[in-house]
């Protein structure tokens, strides 16, 4: 006889203890493969060195890495679940019912850990411009056992009031620590958004380079460093350096997987494609004359065409064409001898032959990639001008895109840094560009603005706010100039915050007290969005998708059909209205074409009693809907 459905409460495990989980599973695999190397249910790791013949007494401090004070603490942080949030902001937000893009105010730490389950490897491309540590920027220290909370004081929002955040300053003796401390559990966490084909670039200076590709190599592994780009950041000398004037940053490039990453070829220039003409009419189109010899090979001799011109390869080099391949060119008009016929023949190399683009260099010049005074300028375009010293040119982040992203695809690009937003800018203007699909995932902390520069945001609260301002300003701009393209020009903004449940935390010497007062576990205040976003968030569904509301039986009830998921927060549903209720979600899970795999949500503590709850369930089962949870 089948079991009848039932309302299971949902466990509520912090976000992010996905992690666990997958430590968890890491530990199993080793257990299948090793056994003898686990005692007590503990893993042995001299027995698991021993099976795995792995010898290293005595030079164990010798190994090659890079090693700092405080790097065990980043992993475990790392792997620490979040206890927190993200609220929804439907009133600072731009088209939110249709938009896919969101801009997130937090800790990028604690924002990562609960978008992961839900974003675990869909991210294409991550662009991010860290703390450059010159001493001037802001780092603080993540707390191991509460980083909520340390997060909502930090930033003014806690108990007891905000702490003033400070700059690494170089005197405090930890200057490269505290900044790995801060850079390592970012980065772990980073690799675990990108798909297989996806790809990392980070922006940085001479004074952290090295250290920030030997995290990379740890994390990313060193087989899947693709580059180390050299940007020309500045096009003037600066005549008053004591020693070099400081004219480029580096752009560190990995590959989740490299074998599988296949960059884009960058659009020809107008110069590049000058070098290509068609003065014979010939039928396969424009082309250029490229050379028959190469600098390496095995063949030198001589080879007779058609016309009866004899040519060899020029003494040191040899011939790149095989007797076969250079009979084949003759015979389709693919040699060039010249106007008058009498010229060193050369190959026809044909534009619509050639590879789609051209492969990028590791050298990108201002002119092709902007530079910082043009970043500023395009702040001043949105009426920004004056509030950073050094932003990065839209036109250095479409670089990216062209590279790692395609039109054609709802490619995901995220940026954890966020500052003003040239990310999110340069997605919008690459899709206004190409009718792309791109979507982007932004966060920012709601970091005071620099005090130099304070009376020129005086109206705004904070550098989350900019960007907030300068998206939604890229948008309109882009709207004016795109027509009646019909593009994602919007965001959903959502804030870190604790959680919208109770933690449960009892007291020894009020423990009545404390479990009378967790009998509603709701926090007062919150909304039907706020706990509807954290349950898309905790059950690992898209905090973009779509969402619809319905009026049923006189309970507001909300539909993700992505999901598929039907979730009701109402309290006071009695015995009186769950049939209507019930068939009213029936209905509802027909329509969406997906009865069998629809998962029903509905707070616990707002059934009238037991009974109710209990029919509810029996029609939904009746219904073909088994898969019932309760918060």
């Amino acid at each position: 006889m089948k079991e009848r459905a039932t309302f299971d409460r949902l466990t509520w495990n912090p976000c992010g203890a996905e992690i666990e989980d997958l430590t968890a599973e890491n530990v199993t695999r080793l257990k299948d493969l090793f056994p003898a190397a686990f005692r007590d249910g503990e893993i042995d790791l001299a027995a698991l060195k021993q099976l795995l013949g792995v010898d290293d007494e005595g030079d164990a401090d010798e190994r090659y890495g890079l090693v700092w004070h405080g790097k065990r603490k980043a992993r475990q942080i790392a792997l620490t679940p979040s206890t927190g949030t993200l609220l929804p902001c439907p009133d600072d937000s731009v088209g939110w019912d249709r938009t896919r893009n969101l801009l997130i105010e937090g800790d990028n730490l604690e924002v990562l850990k609960l978008l992961l389950k839900s974003c675990a490897g869909t991210v294409k491309l991550i662009y991010i411009d860290p703390p450059y540590n010159t001493g001037k920027h802001f780092v603080y220290e993540d707390n191991f056992r509460d980083s909520v909370g340390n997060y909502l004081q930090v930033t003014g929002q806690g108990d007891r009031g905000g702490r003033r955040l400070t700059s690494n300053a170089e005197r405090s003796g930890r200057f490269h620590t505290n900044w790995l401390n801060m850079m390592y559990p970012r980065l772990k966490l980073a690799r675990s958004f990108l798909r297989d084909d996806g790809a990392m670039f980070v922006s940085i200076d001479d004074g952290e380079v090295g250290n920030l590709r030997h995290v990379c190599d740890e994390i990313f592994g060193e087989e899947n460093f693709v580059a180390n780009v050299v940007w020309q950041k500045k096009y003037t000398r600066a005549n008053d350096a004591r020693w070099f004037s400081d004219n480029h940053d580096h752009i560190l490039v990995y590959g989740r997987k490299k074998d599988a990453l296949q960059l884009n070829g960058l659009p020809r220039s107008e110069a590049q494609l000058k070098s290509y003409s068609n003065p014979d009419n010939h039928p396969n189109g424009p082309w250029k004359a490229t050379p028959l010899h190469a600098k390496s090979g095995k063949n030198t001799n001589p080879f007779t065409f058609s016309n009866g011109v004899t040519w060899a390869p020029p003494s040191g080099t040899f011939r790149r064409f095989n007797d076969a391949s250079m009979r084949r060119m003759d015979e389709m008009d693919e040699i060039w001898f010249g106007a008058d016929g009498s010229q060193v023949p050369q190959r026809k190399t044909f534009l619509s032959q050639a590879k789609k683009g051209v492969t990028p260099t590791t050298l990108w010049t201002h002119q092709e990639a902007g530079h910082n005074h043009e970043a500023s300028n395009d702040l001043k375009a949105l009426g920004l001008g004056g509030l950073f010293d050094n932003p990065k040119p839209v036109r250095l982040v479409r670089k990216m895109l062209e590279l790692a992203t395609a039109a054609d695809a709802e490619h995901v690009v995220m940026d954890f840094f966020a500052g003003s937003g040239t990310t999110a800018h340069a997605v919008m203007d690459a899709n206004e560009a190409d009718g792309g699909k791109r979507r982007f995932i932004c966060v920012q902390l709601p970091e005071p603005i620099d005090p130099p520069r304070q009376a020129d945001g005086a109206s705004f609260s904070d550098i989350a706010d900019i960007a907030a301002v300068r998206i939604r300003r890229a948008g309109e701009a882009a709207a004016k100039a795109g027509g009646q393209k019909v593009l994602d020009r919007g965001f959903r903004r959502l804030k870190l915050a604790s959680s919208n449940f109770r933690a449960w935390t009892p007291d020894a010497d009020g423990l009545e007290k404390t479990l009378l007062g967790n009998v509603e576990h709701l926090v007062p205040g919150r909304t039907d969005l706020d706990i509807l976003t954290e349950l898309l968030l905790r059950l690992g569904l898209d905090p973009c998708a779509p969402v619809e509301k319905r009026r049923i039986a006189g309970k507001e009830v909300y539909g993700v059909e992505e999901g598929p998921l039907i979730a009701c927060f109402a309290e006071n549903v009695t015995r009186d209205v769950v049939e209507d209720l019930g068939t009213g979600i029936v209905a509802w899970a027909d329509a969406m074409g997906q009865n069998g795999s629809v998962r029903v949500v509905m707070n616990d503590s707002g059934f009238q009693d037991d009974v109710a709850k209990t029919n509810l369930a029996s029609i939904l089962d009746q219904g073909g809907i088994t898969e019932l949870r309760a918060l």
